[in-house]
């Protein structure tokens, strides 16, 4: 996938943030799921007493396997190949449980929470630990709320700003004007500096949005591994998002006002999908989707029928 002096030839950063950016824990189960998988250790971590208000962002207990009681705080660690640059090719016995590929020693990993105050210096900190790692581009996870059913494959948009990447991996700009999240304010700091990013979002079900989305998360894997060109084991993911899927059928055949929304959410999906649909038909469908739901703004909705962000940018989860 890459000719050595691409993108996917560098060292890359996969970040993902709790929080805002986070519907679903979809893009911190993707992050955190490549960390248990991959053979990488800590290599920086910023200071919580800086960015977090812990009457936001509280600190969490629990009790470790000695019986004493641990303080977690609210924080963002990077992580890097404990032997960086060499591929993860896994024995015959461990095929199923290590990333591997030509590119799998070149990937650091940021997972953390998004900030409370001063992002301007939070984002300054993270990419000079990324420059002194040698980090040649970044992949931003995000999930975000919209208005797409849970029984049809979860909508994935890829983006950059970065022309070079655009044209070696045949993506799109993003169009999106409104608030943000630290991801982007991390992504237009790393262009800056000189550091190409790209972003991957997934669409979660606004009516499920209180609930981990394990079926949002394979979705980001699977679009992850194409891009950056490993191999990553699915573990029980895949079983995890059927069950996901089926739990909220159950419900669903229980409320009928559910019920028919998520047709509502179907058609119109299916009329996007629908390979013979012009672009006019499909504004024309879009538009009596929304005057048959009112005005299309009952508080629920930022999204597309599509999936990709709506003219609100991405909800809070």
């Amino acid at each position: 996938m890459t000719d050595g002096n691409g993108f996917l030839s560098e060292r890359l950063l996969v970040v993902a943030f709790e929080g805002w950016n986070d519907a679903g824990e979809a893009a911190t189960g993707a992050v955190g799921t490549l960390k248990d998988l991959l053979d990488v250790s800590p290599i920086a971590e910023i200071d919580p007493e800086t960015y977090f208000d812990y009457q936001f962002n509280r600190p969490t207990i629990s009790t470790g396997e000695d019986g004493i009681r641990v303080l977690e705080w609210p924080s963002a660690i990077m992580y890097g190949p404990t032997t960086p640059g060499e591929s993860a090719v896994p024995l015959a016995d461990d095929a199923q449980l290590r990333v591997s590929g030509t590119n799998a020693g070149n990937i650091y990993l940021l997972l953390g929470t998004e900030p409370s105050r001063s992002w301007k210096s939070f984002a300054a900190e993270i990419l000079d630990a990324a420059l002194a790692a040698d980090v040649g581009g970044i992949v931003f996870l995000g999930a975000m709320l919209a208005d797409v059913p849970h029984t049809r494959p979860i909508s994935i948009f890829v983006s950059s700003d970065n022309p070079q990447v655009r044209a070696e991996l045949q993506i799109e700009r993003s169009s999106y004007e409104g608030p943000v999240g630290i991801l982007s304010v991390l992504a237009i700091a790393a262009e800056a500096v000189g550091i190409p990013t790209l972003s991957i979002w997934a669409s979660v079900p606004h009516y499920v949005h209180n609930a981990p989305s394990p079926k949002a998360m394979l979705a980001l894997i699977d679009k992850l591994e194409e891009i950056i060109d490993v191999v990553i084991p699915r573990g029980e993911l895949v079983n995890e998002a059927a069950e996901w899927q089926s739990g909220i059928d159950v419900l669903a055949g229980e409320d009928e006002e559910m019920a028919a929304y998520i047709a509502q959410l179907e058609q119109a999906r299916d009329t996007v999908d629908s390979p013979e649909a012009s672009g006019e038909a499909i504004a024309q469908e879009f538009e009596k989707y929304l005057r048959k739901r009112g005005d299309g703004r009952d508080g629920r909705t930022d999204g597309r029928a599509d999936g990709r962000p709506g003219p609100d940018g991405p909800r809070q989860p």
